[in-house]
């Protein structure tokens, strides 16, 4: 993940958390709000591949809007061993940087022009970006993909 960032001139900032049983209390161990920390999920497609859908954690996937964007009838989340497969990081810990394979990926426009904490690929630790940074390197579809959580 690391490396990744480094080679895409991203700047993170990794940091270490104790446990925390919800995202609300990740953001309160963070010092940040929910709205503040992004949700990295994997989706699949009818056609087995998959694509990231960064959303902030005060909202909830709007599958009618995500399908609508990615211009398929049919997206799910896969199983945490298709999701861990796909990506080589466990749910909850899952971001696209360093990403066994360089999905699609597409963001909730709502986190353009924050500084965000995400999955930093292993459990008690968080990565820190601004947004914007990350969406550029990532040549993320920004579009709206979320409803109020």
């Amino acid at each position: 993940m690391r490396e990744d960032a480094a080679a895409r001139g991203l700047a993170i900032e990794v940091v270490h958390r104790p446990a925390a049983d919800s995202l609300g209390a990740a953001a309160a161990l963070l010092g940040i709000t929910p709205a503040d920390v992004v949700k990295s999920l994997v989706v699949r497609r009818h056609d087995g591949q998959y694509l990231f859908a960064l959303v902030p954690g005060d909202r909830q996937l709007s599958w009618p809007k995500l399908r609508a964007v990615v211009g398929v009838n049919k997206l799910r989340l896969p199983e945490a061993s298709l999701a861990l497969e796909a990506t080589g990081y466990e749910r909850g810990t899952i971001t696209p940087l360093g990403s066994s394979t360089a999905w699609p990926v597409f963001a909730d426009g709502s986190m353009v022009g924050s500084r965000i904490a995400m999955g930093a690929g292993a459990h008690g630790y968080s990565l820190f970006v601004q947004a914007d940074d990350l969406l550029v390197s990532l040549d993320a579809t920004i579009a709206d993909i979320s409803d109020p959580g």
